[in-house]
């Protein structure tokens, strides 16, 4: 073989590495973690990866349509709090008004979905009507939304939710129950005792939904391709007859969506608003998506490079908890796996994950 041959060869080889190092890496510390750290390779640990990601597979796809498009959202994890709070104290209001509890659970959910959408179309308004800079006109929302959260709850948290609240938000789609086989949804009328294993939390498939539709928009329809135009060049994108300030306004909009889905969420699983119950994740999101290929320029992501770049985070924070490592020193970790995915979108600029 030539030298030229195995130049390119060793060429390939290193783009390859650079382009699929997340999913690499992923696999790695999976495989790492099962053969290091006691108790990871269990159904409870694996069923905890997914759990305590879904704000970040929620959030990670929020930013991702952001920053496809050139922008920023800082507001995403104030949002996902202040959803949990509105949905909470909403709920409370309608059980106190006379509604049963299954009734205002559903409206109270809903009418949230509505109401946390609006921060994310006044951002939008401010940053393609008003030319205000994205960082700005989020992290502006980001105080007004945790102010909103604050003065609702009153410093403290939204609580006295109904039962039905804790038993939709730790349901599960399937249970096992020894002797008997699979008992889906319900795992009621077995014999004191009896050792019944969960399977696939019902608020993990419900985060997967929402995953699915909006990796389909982004992908599959002219949504997603007027998405990828905006971020490739603004200029070219109105040249092209795309309408880039209302588009804009729909993209911040979904975002703010998505992270009222996973305050809504959150609610559920915990049984509490509370106003600050997305700030640890407003990072790891954004690490999220540039881990997953996405380009901090703009014009360049996936929603299954995030997902990627999602689990790599969850499993990461899951097996270094189940060793016992400190909180900062997880958070030490992970700003370092941030600067090597930005040096890794530095040499590999064309580099994207399917």
């Amino acid at each position: 073989m030539s030298e030229s041959a195995v130049m390119a060869r060793r060429r390939s080889v290193v783009s390859f590495l650079g382009r699929r190092w997340a999913l690499l890496f992923l696999l790695l510390e999976t495989v790492l973690y099962c053969i290091i750290a006691d108790g990871f390779f269990t159904l409870h640990t694996f069923q905890l990866v997914f759990v305590s990601g879904i704000p970040l597979f929620l959030l990670g796809i929020a930013e991702t349509y952001v920053i496809i498009t050139g922008g920023i959202d800082l507001s995403v994890g104030f949002i996902y709090g202040c959803a949990s709070v509105i949905s909470a104290k909403l709920i409370v209001a309608l059980i106190a008004a006379g509604l049963s509890h299954p009734l205002a659970i559903l409206i109270g959910s809903l009418a949230t979905l509505v109401i946390g959408s609006i921060p994310g179309y006044i951002n939008g308004m401010l940053v393609a009507r008003l030319n205000v800079p994205p960082f700005i006109a989020t992290y502006s929302m980001l105080s007004v939304t945790y102010g909103i959260s604050e003065l609702i709850v009153e410093g403290s948290q939204a609580g006295n939710l109904p039962y039905l609240a804790s038993v939709i938000g730790s349901a599960n789609l399937a249970y096992y129950i020894p002797g008997r086989g699979l008992s889906f949804f319900s795992h009621v009328r077995v014999p004191r005792g009896t050792d019944v294993i969960s399977l696939i939390p019902v608020m993990v498939i419900v985060a997967l939904i929402f995953v699915l539709i909006f990796a389909y928009l982004l992908r599959s329809t002219k949504f997603g391709q007027h998405t990828y135009a905006i971020g490739g060049s603004v200029d070219a994108a109105v040249r092209s007859g795309i309408n880039v300030k209302g588009h804009l306004e729909r993209v911040y909009t979904i975002s703010a969506f998505l992270a009222t889905v996973a305050g809504v969420i959150y609610m559920l699983q915990y049984v509490e608003g509370k106003s600050d119950a997305g700030a640890p994740f407003l990072l790891d999101s954004i690490v999220a998506v540039v881990i997953g290929g996405a380009s901090l320029y703009g014009g360049v992501g996936t929603v299954g490079g995030t997902l990627i770049g999602a689990l790599l985070l969850s499993v990461l924070e899951t097996g270094l908890r189940v060793m016992g490592v400190p909180t900062f020193t997880i958070y030490i970790i992970v700003g370092v796996i941030l600067i090597i995915a930005v040096l890794v979108d530095q040499f590999f600029p064309e580099r994207t994950e399917t």
